[in-house]
């Protein structure tokens, strides 16, 4: 049953009051789900796995990896699941060598991102656990663990478009909290890692954009 975006709202400040976390109550409100149109499944699971494949990249180079031969061996496997023309902007600049320390740095908080696309997969990951960073060997074996690309979406079933919304809903209030405190030092905000906050509201909110680079997506609070 559909859920207004009102009653959406009046949950997570509930929540959010009951973690201690500052909590603006009018707030503006997340779309009402016959507004949205979430992705399809192929969509995001193919965007998924082009992520955590670029970020092992990412994770070589920033440890001083040979850059052609990790490139070369992620770039394979990412032919073989079929989901080399679902990077991104920053990921197709990680793969062309023209990344710099800052952007491989941001293209690797695209594990949070990545988390999210996980959880909507409906994998059994705690999202709302925005202190801590998620389960990276987890993250990855979920891929790995798969011979082909079927198999990884065999495992897949997406969660309906109200649980999603919801989660987004928690995550644009959790990131409004965050953003806030970096204004007003006092302002409570529990044990929410900012970092973690808005990457992965990045994720819940790309699910259920029009744009396909998540960069592009206005993050405002």
């Amino acid at each position: 049953m559909a859920k207004s975006a009102s009653q959406r709202r009046e949950e997570s400040n509930n929540y959010i009051k009951s973690k201690g976390i500052c909590c603006l109550e009018e707030l503006p409100l997340v779309e009402e789900s016959k507004d949205v149109k979430l992705k399809d499944l192929d969509t995001i699971c193919k965007k998924a796995i082009s992520t955590i494949l670029t970020i092992q990249v990412v994770g070589e180079l920033l440890n001083n990896g040979d850059f052609d031969k990790t490139t070369q061996y992620f770039l394979s496997v990412m032919d073989h699941f079929g989901v080399t023309d679902y990077m991104n902007g920053l990921e197709q600049y990680v793969m062309a060598g023209k990344a710099d320390e800052q952007d491989l740095i941001a293209c690797d908080w695209e594990y949070e991102i990545y988390w999210s696309l996980l959880w909507a997969l409906g994998f059994d990951v705690d999202l709302k656990d925005a202190a801590n960073m998620c389960d990276c060997g987890y993250a990855l074996d979920v891929v790995y663990d798969c011979k082909n690309y079927e198999e990884f979406k065999s495992k897949c079933k997406l969660r309906d478009i109200e649980e999603i919304l919801d989660m987004l809903d928690l995550f644009y209030r959790f990131h409004w909290a965050t953003t806030e405190k970096r204004v007003n030092p006092d302002t409570p905000i529990g044990d929410l890692n900012p970092e973690i906050v808005v990457e992965r509201r990045r994720g819940l909110e790309w699910l259920v954009s029009k744009e396909e680079d998540w960069y592009e997506i206005s993050l405002d609070t």
